[in-house]
């Protein structure tokens, strides 16, 4: 089969030792590219951040971020698909997290906006790239309620993901189960303590659909690589899907092909078996 697609999670994937990715990884990548394949960084991240991933690597494919809730092209900025939220639905994630004590991220394609002056100042050392001149993130922190309303009223059309967490497994339980009855929205949980949100319609695999249609790619030619819960629905489209050695077991259960870990290059290893022929390596 001729792959001509290849959509990869960034995080416990593409992202190895000190969360970087390799030199071996780029090349391996970048050659791939150079025979026509689509490399789409497709993660949770917001798209800049993602973006500024991807040109590390030196590619020049398009990127899926916010969980499948944004893709677009990174040379002309053309926005391919966006799924947003409404102010309708910001203003009761915001009251349920103030009611709960919940620490909550509004994500827009480059800017974060917290209720946390702590985690504001995280997002600024854990955001490699955030000053890059073409991909820069935005991190702003909001106290007061006239100042949040005044602030959803602007922003909340352009919000793709949200995440909340918190010290407390206890609240979070409580704001989930709360979060859980609003009919629009989906969300993914990593542990008791934190939580990603997307509207209903959000998934990387109906991203990544989405980006083969607008290229005229069959989903038999599709490569979908990742490692945890919000890279199901890609492996299950993909015409290949590809779980890390490092990866959840519902995620090994269901996919084609189990590579080594993101610690051993288990996207390199990938790209090589079955995009690059002996000869390219």
């Amino acid at each position: 089969m001729k792959y001509k697609m290849m959509c990869i999670d960034m995080d416990g994937t593409l992202l190895g030792k000190g969360r970087k990715i390799s030199e071996e990884s780029k090349i391996a990548l970048r050659k791939a590219r150079e025979k026509g394949v689509q490399i789409v960084i497709t993660t949770g991240r917001l798209y800049n951040n993602a973006a500024y991933f991807s040109e590390l690597v030196g590619v020049d494919s398009p990127v899926i971020g916010a969980n499948g809730a944004i893709i677009r092209e990174k040379r002309s900025n053309e926005i391919i698909y966006r799924s947003s939220f409404n102010e309708k639905i910001t203003k009761k994630i915001l009251e349920l997290a103030n009611k709960y004590r919940i620490v909550l991220h509004f994500h827009t394609v480059s800017s974060i906006i917290s209720n946390s002056y702590v985690s504001t100042t995280v997002a600024r050392i854990v955001l490699p790239g955030r000053n890059h001149e073409d991909f820069k993130v935005n991190l702003r922190t909001i106290k007061g309620k006239e100042k949040w309303l005044k602030a959803l009223e602007k922003y909340s059309d352009k919000v793709t993901k949200i995440i909340v967490f918190s010290p407390s497994a206890k609240r979070m339980e409580e704001f989930r189960k709360e979060i859980g009855k609003i009919d629009e929205i989906t969300y993914f949980t990593s542990g008791n303590k934190s939580m990603e949100i997307n509207m209903k319609e959000v998934s990387k695999g109906n991203a990544v659909k989405i980006l083969a249609d607008y290229y005229g790619i069959k989903r038999e030619e599709v490569i979908c690589i990742g490692d945890n819960e919000n890279d199901v629905s890609m492996i299950e489209y993909a015409g290949l899907g590809i779980a890390m050695g490092n990866a959840i077991p519902k995620l090994k259960k269901i996919a084609d092909y189990v590579t080594d870990t993101n610690k051993n290059d288990g996207v390199r290893k990938a790209v090589e078996k079955f995009i690059l022929r002996e000869e390219d390596i």
